[in-house]
């Protein structure tokens, strides 16, 4: 790519990737700490059914060799990058991965195959008091996420909860309809048919979209579905909740960030923990050209309230690298606890800061863990065939 901004795709790996959620590789996504020696790459998460799944890969495992090179240290990067992305399926690769806290290693033949990505992974209602509190882990805007999503948040509603923590440290972003979906979903009833985000194109067309023709209309907070993998009359569970924590990092693109900048346009208030997204508030339309797709920047999403200038991402308060900032609060990355384990950083400091309005959950349980190496990490989550950007549908 020439830019953070623009890439491209395969167009058949992009159908497959985009609609749903396949792409080829062992079904693990690692934490990039260091690319160079003394490399560091972490386990974030793995895909279920998969090669790595499978094999039982626990996050904040670190790579220790590939195929008898030593991963830290090795100089045959030739191997290593042909082990970490393979390009054939059906390509096995011997990895040893070693838990950082007590040194034990554990040996695993991963084979490539195609994987299908499972967007929602993790959905739970968390006990706190006399109410409880949504925990969602949302990783891919893709064309499944939107099943999944809805039935997440029918759960949450037959819940009863009263509180949110939309987990988005990794999404890269992917489909605004998505996007706009759960938006609604959090927002409700309210937020209906006001603005969730509205397209400005270069000045030689301010009322038309030049790649459909329309004329350029505001996309809409919904009460029904957008229509990816069901009925576009779909009802939506709506849980007209008036604040939300999502939980971000520097892997929060593009469409995960036109989540935030659409709540705050209608007053939904949007709390960060964690650190600073990316800063894409631009989008484009997938063009085919000969087996390639081609994603360049064709426009700029603006909330209800006129605002799209965040190409410095949003902030919590403290955040090393500052763009705009929010309410919240600046937490490493914590990969000595599962995602969506109470325990783990992020999400104890989100449950402390819904329940005291503070950040002081690292001066209680969150501190007594910090003796773990891995309990305050930072570094970029490496996807196989990663989403990042704001995409559109050529029928809209």
């Amino acid at each position: 790519p020439k830019d953070k901004f623009h890439f491209t795709y395969d167009t058949e790996e992009w159908e497959k990737l985009s609609q749903s959620g396949i792409s080829a590789g062992y079904g693990v996504n690692f934490f990039r700490v260091r690319s160079s020696p003394p490399r560091q790459w972490l386990v974030a998460y793995t895909e279920p059914n998969t090669p790595a799944g499978d094999a039982g890969l626990l996050r904040g495992w670190e790579i220790a060799s590939v195929d008898g090179v030593d991963f830290k240290e090795g100089s045959d990067t030739d191997v290593l990058n042909a082990a970490l992305f393979p390009e054939s399926l059906g390509e096995v690769h011997q990895f040893v991965f070693r838990d950082v806290a007590s040194g034990e290693t554990t040996s695993v033949d991963l084979t490539s195959q195609e994987i299908r990505s499972t967007p929602v992974q993790s959905v739970k209602a968390i006990p706190r008091g006399n109410s409880k509190v949504g925990y969602l882990l949302f990783n891919d805007h893709i064309a499944t996420a939107e099943a999944q999503l809805i039935d997440a948040f029918e759960g949450f509603k037959s819940e009863g909860i009263t509180e949110l923590v939309l987990d988005m440290r990794y999404n890269g972003g992917g489909y605004l309809d998505i996007a706009r979906m759960l938006a609604s979903m959090i927002a409700g009833e309210e937020a209906v048919d006001q603005t969730f985000s509205e397209l400005k194109f270069n000045s030689k067309y301010p009322t038309q979209n030049p790649i459909t023709g329309r004329t350029l209309s505001p996309s809409r907070f919904a009460r029904t579905a957008p229509g990816f993998v069901v009925s576009s009359e779909t009802d939506l569970p709506l849980l007209n909740l008036n604040r939300v924590v999502v939980i971000s990092g520097s892997g929060t693109c593009s469409a995960s960030e036109a989540v935030i900048n659409g709540l705050r346009g209608i007053g939904v208030e949007v709390i960060l923990i964690g650190d600073t997204t990316c800063g894409k508030p631009y989008g484009f339309y997938g063009i085919d050209n000969c087996g390639t797709t081609y994603f360049t920047i064709q426009f700029k999403g603006v909330n209800a309230s006129g605002f799209g200038d965040y190409t410095d991402g949003f902030s919590p308060p403290g955040a090393e690298n500052v763009g705009v900032e929010v309410g919240g609060c600046a937490v490493d990355d914590d990969l000595s606890q599962a995602l969506g384990n109470p325990d783990e950083a992020r999400l104890a400091t989100a449950l402390e800061y819904l329940s005291s309005g503070s950040c002081q959950a690292s001066a209680a349980g969150v501190n007594a863990k910090r003796r773990h190496p891995l309990s305050s990490v930072r570094g970029q989550v490496v996807k196989a065939e990663p989403l990042t950007g704001s995409i559109l549908r050529t029928r809209e």
